[in-house]
């Protein structure tokens, strides 16, 4: 690796400026839910937090709708879940491991701030590459696994996370002039608040034996594509086509019979066309279009405001 002079950079960075009280999501993440959470937390269940005692997200992703949930509701029970494995053992990391984490990451954000973009470059692919070298083993360190999870996320092209089909992350290095990695604060209030917190990964339906009738569940899968050139599931290496989409609305109905009260976000295929394809399969839910902002395209011209769906089994 070439070398570069480094600029002085003075400071403690754990002395920065305090944030009481916040929890908010440790990772960028596409589709996630920050600038839809006003509308899905005013459809929240009126028994949330009463009657409805229990909360689970079997596709939890970024974990805006989780923080907010466990920002505002006192619960007995909760559970999350993905696919993605790293971003799993994050959680688990962050909940079992905050301060070790919080170290490490200290490390790479002091090593990674004062270089010139070759190095930062250099440094990124290079982290990458030991990223997707660890996590194949069966047994690796999940504190350096997490914390290089974290890193490349922060200062990546977008904050996307993209893997091939050999389930290497792919995504090139972004061009932020002073990505936070390391938020000390908001990574301490999150593991306080996960103490509790059933973390598992794996396929949704494991979710089946902690559901029941005084639970609240937010399903928020990867979206279906609403166009040809718009398909960006790839969080992991599989995909989730529309036979998923249908299987997903199979059990989400299933557990709805149980007693549940769901909820499920999805992209609006009717932004461009006429196709019906979720007001079929979620035939006899209440279907709601909102208005939401759109900033994955490569094409400036076609971000801005679209609908999207909330699909609810429950009045409000």
């Amino acid at each position: 690796m070439a070398t570069t002079e480094k600029k002085q950079y003075t400071g403690d960075l754990r002395l920065r400026q305090p944030e009481k009280n916040v929890i908010r999501p440790f990772v960028k993440w596409a589709g996630g839910k920050k600038q839809l959470l006003p509308e899905i937390h005013k459809r929240y269940p009126k028994e949330l937090g009463k009657n409805i005692n229990k909360y689970a997200e079997p596709f939890v992703g970024g974990g805006a709708v989780l923080f907010d949930v466990l920002s505002n509701f006192e619960l007995d029970e909760i559970y999350i879940n993905d696919i993605n494995k790293e971003l799993i053992d994050t959680y688990t990391t962050i909940r079992d491991n905050s301060e070790d984490l919080i170290d490490t990451l200290l490390e790479l954000e002091q090593k990674y701030l004062p270089l010139e973009k070759k190095a930062r470059e250099e440094l990124y692919y290079e982290k990458r590459e030991r990223y997707n070298k660890i996590k194949s083993i069966r047994t690796p360190n999940k504190v350096e696994l997490s914390s290089l999870f974290i890193f490349l996320n922060r200062i990546c092209f977008n904050g996307l996370h993209r893997v091939n089909s050999k389930g290497e992350f792919n995504v090139p290095h972004g061009t932020y002039k002073n990505p936070r990695i390391c938020d000390t604060d908001n990574i301490k209030n999150i593991s306080s608040s996960l103490k509790n917190v059933e973390i598992a990964c794996g396929d949704y339906r494991k979710s089946s034996s902690f559901i029941d009738e005084n639970t609240f569940v937010y399903f928020d899968p990867p979206y279906r594509p609403i166009n040809q050139t718009s398909y960006f599931t790839a969080y992991s290496e599989n995909q989730f086509n529309d036979d998923e989409q249908k299987t997903l609305a199979d059990y989400v109905k299933t557990i709805a019979d149980v007693g549940a009260k769901t909820m499920v976000s999805n992209s609006d295929p009717k932004n461009y066309s006429d196709d019906d394809f979720f007001d079929v399969i979620y035939s006899g839910f209440i279907i709601e279009r909102v208005s939401a902002s759109r900033f994955i395209n490569s094409d400036i011209k076609k971000r801005g405001k679209i609908n999207e769906l909330l699909i609810r089994s429950y009045e409000i």
